[in-house]
């Protein structure tokens, strides 16, 4: 397929509706970039699952898919001159405040987060337990009734969910290496460049990569420190791994809607095993200890919280619809 094939592909594919831009939306939207970067601090939890939870993900994957398109139609083409105006198709009223409120809670609290989870490491895991097992019902939420009218639908569908739970519940047991506080840069570029594919896939946490390769702490440490190179190098990385792998996460999303949703919904049902709150030195997983009535309170008190952000997500949305349709009638 040439580029050009691929660019008028693209544009066949229906976007999600744009919604209009209001100070109430700016603050939403800078609230719902917080919780996001909250997530991306925390191994374990996706920034991809709170972006679904929100209710901003498939806008969001929308928006990088343009602006991936405009980028490489100016420096490869072809169709150089449309570049902008691809560009200018992201929804940038919705992006830029979810920046802000990413960013901004990043650097204000990534030493806090990571004293959290290594001080506190079985109430932490208890807490985003909670979280991760409530979101499950979010993807399951999103799929077309009608594409799984028969029973055998069904039944494919539910082996799909289990087998993908099943392989990542096995990977997320693997053992992590050891703790490495001074890795290479051309480490820290290609790991940046597959832990940003948690920002866009649901179930899938970057920062429990980063613990699995053992530079979680440095680079919290880098963020906290303001490590410049370090942190340039990371973003090159991140981006590197984002414009590879958006523009078919983009296209899956438009055209095989129904399985994505079943793969992350597998995806966080596998996760649960990484945040089962009591584990010995090599992930295995123990029996509950002397502090199991805190730990599961903070379970349920997660899991809450899910539940409450789906909520006021839904009430939010639904109010400029229920707007327009009465200005229309």
């Amino acid at each position: 397929m040439t580029d050009s094939s691929q660019y008028a592909h693209d544009d066949n594919i229906q976007d999600a509706p744009k919604q209009s831009v209001t100070p109430g939306s700016v603050i939403a939207n800078v609230i719902r970039g917080g919780l996001i970067g909250l997530a991306e601090l925390v191994p374990g939890i996706s920034g991809g699952t709170i972006a679904l939870i929100v209710g901003v993900y498939e806008r969001l994957i929308d928006s990088a898919n343009h602006v991936l398109t405009g980028v490489k139609r100016l420096v490869v083409g072809p169709d150089r001159g449309t570049w902008w105006r691809e560009v200018k198709r992201a929804e940038w009223g919705l992006i830029i405040p979810l920046l802000i409120g990413m960013v901004g809670l990043v650097f204000t609290l990534a030493g806090v987060m990571e004293g959290f989870v290594t001080n506190h490491p079985s109430k932490a895991r208890g807490l985003f337990l909670g979280m991760v097992l409530a979101s499950v019902a979010v993807p399951l939420l999103l799929i077309d009734r009608k594409d799984l009218a028969s029973t055998g639908k069904r039944i494919g569908a539910a082996l799909l969910l289990l087998v993908v739970a099943a392989v990542f519940f096995f990977l997320t047991g693997l053992g992590g290496a050891p703790v490495n506080n001074d890795p290479s840069l051309v480490l820290v570029f290609f790991a940046a460049a597959v832990a940003i594919c948690a920002l866009v896939l649901p179930g899938v946490s970057g920062s429990f990569f980063l613990l699995t390769i053992g530079i979680y702490a440095a680079t919290t440490g880098a963020v906290d420190d303001r490590n410049i190179v370090y942190l340039l190098v990371f973003m090159a990385g991140a981006f590197t791994g984002l414009a590879v792998f958006v523009k078919a996460l983009h296209w899956l999303l438009h055209n095989m809607h129904t399985k994505v949703m079943l793969v992350m919904a597998g995806l966080m049902l596998g996760s649960l095993r990484a945040l089962w709150p009591w584990q010995g030195p090599s992930r295995e997983l123990l029996a509950p200890g002397a502090d199991a009535l805190p730990v599961f309170g903070l379970t349920l008190l997660g899991a809450v919280v899910v539940v409450a952000m789906v909520l006021v997500d839904r009430k939010m949305s639904a109010k400029p619809q229920n707007t327009e349709q009465t200005e229309a009638a």
